[in-house]
Parts: C-alpha cells; structure tokens; sequence
C-alpha cells in the first residue's frame, strides 16, 4: 500500500475544502435551522411525537442522512470529474498506484467532508431539540457507512458524467427525492398499507430507518436488515469501481 500517495491525494482534496471551510461549516448550520423553523415549528406544532418521539427530534436522523448522502456524493463526483475535466487525472493513472490507492484518496477525503457535515447538524440540532443517542457504536457505523458508500456512488457518477451537469442529476433529481420519500420526515408506519409495501422499494429507508433506530430505538424495518443493505450496497460500488479501472471505462477514453 503507498500510504504516501493516498495521502497526497487526501490532502489536496482536504484542502479545497478548509479553503472554504466557513462556507461548508454555516451552510449546514444554515439549512438545519431552516429546516426546524418550518418543520419543527410549522409542522411540529400540530405533530406532538412520533412512535413515542417528539416530532422535531425525530426529523433530526432524516436531516443528517440528507446531507450526508447529497454532500458525500458531490463531494467525491467533483473530486474525480474535475480532474477528468483538465486532464490531469492521467497522472495518478500513470504513478505506481492501483485503484485502490487512488480510490482511498478520493473517496476518503469525500466521506472525511460528509462526516464534518453530519458531526455539524447533530451539533446544530442539539441546540433546537433535546437528542438522545441510545446505541452509540450503530450510529457512528451507520454514519461512517453511510459517508463512505455514498462518497463511492460519487466517485463513480464523476468518472461517469460527460458535463458539469450531470454531476448534478443523480443527487437532485434521484437522492433527494428517495430521501423525502424514504421516512425522513415521518414514519413509514403513518402511511396506508399499501403505500408501506412500496417504500420498502426505496433504498433509502433502510438507512434512515436504522439511522434512527441508533438514536431512539425505533425502526421501521429491522436493524439487521438495514446494516446488510448499506454493506450489500458498499459492495456493489466497490464492485463497480474495480471493474472501471479494470477496463478504463470512461477513464483512458
């Protein structure tokens, strides 16, 4: 393993980000507060609690797994695409490191940037709603396997994506769609029947849901199932990224 390579990746991409860091520590803290004027107080007013939670609390695992998902992944697509874009990804192409070296580096520093967001809304809530957190050591798995899957998602929509654009499609107009639908902001047990048996399509509730499960001990599907769906999903995109630079898809052309 050349340590010293990924470290350098690693560090070039942190330090795009303290450049801005004041941009990216009061964004969150920005939108989180919106977040809880209009839901918390807006809809809290007339919610008192769900499954036993007040409202505002519970909306706060919802609001960490949609900016953690939508960060981590235009985070790590930026990270590679932009290099794609000015050529110099042939660079590390042609250094003595395999993919995973260069992945680490990428993806690391995407789901490091992912993480300092979702540490910063959990701080940021905690001044709105009084949190609890009964199974610690899930939670941070949780949050840590979220940040990483996700931020491999983003690798390869980067090393996918032809414009600037389209690095924009997927956590516009699929993520942030699956995550108001996946129980973000209430529990799939309030829905009808029928529309329960359909949200267990969507990915997304199995992450929010065993997120949540991590702060107040309440789920909508069960834990262990949650924990093999993201593992089965950060499988598939290291999966899917070995394969990329096996044949070069995208990435020689």
């Amino acid at each position: 393993m050349n340590l010293t390579a990924v470290w350098a990746i690693y560090h070039r991409e942190m330090s795009r980000f303290f450049r801005t860091f004041m941009q990216s520590f009061l964004s969150p803290v920005i939108s989180t507060s919106l977040y809880f004027v209009v839901f918390g107080a807006a809809i809290g007013s007339r919610i008192d609690e769900v499954e036993g939670v007040s409202y505002g609390a519970f909306i706060v695992p919802g609001l960490v797994m949609l900016s953690v998902m939508s960060q981590a992944i235009s985070n790590a697509s930026f990270g590679i695409y932009f290099p794609k874009f000015i050529g110099t990804i042939y660079e590390p192409l042609s250094a003595p490191m395999n993919f995973l070296e260069i992945v680490l580096g990428f993806v690391g520093a995407a789901a490091t940037k992912a993480l300092f967001i979702g540490v910063v809304i959990i701080v940021t809530a905690s001044f709105f709603v009084e949190l609890q957190i009964a199974h610690p050591l899930p939670m941070v798995a949780f949050l840590l396997l979220t940040c990483l899957s996700f931020s491999l998602l983003g690798f390869i929509l980067g090393i996918w994506a032809k414009n600037f654009e389209q690095l924009q499609i997927v956590p516009l107009m699929v993520i942030t769609p699956l995550v108001f639908l996946g129980g973000a902001f209430y529990s799939t047990s309030m829905l009808p029947p029928v529309w329960q048996t359909v949200s267990l399509f969507n990915p997304v509730v199995y992450l929010i849901s065993g997120f949540r499960w991590s702060f107040y001990a309440v789920a909508d599907v069960p834990v262990g199932v949650s924990l093999l769906a993201i593992a089965g999903f950060t499988a598939l995109c290291l999966g899917l990224i070995w394969w990329i630079f096996r044949t070069g898809w995208r990435i020689r052309s």
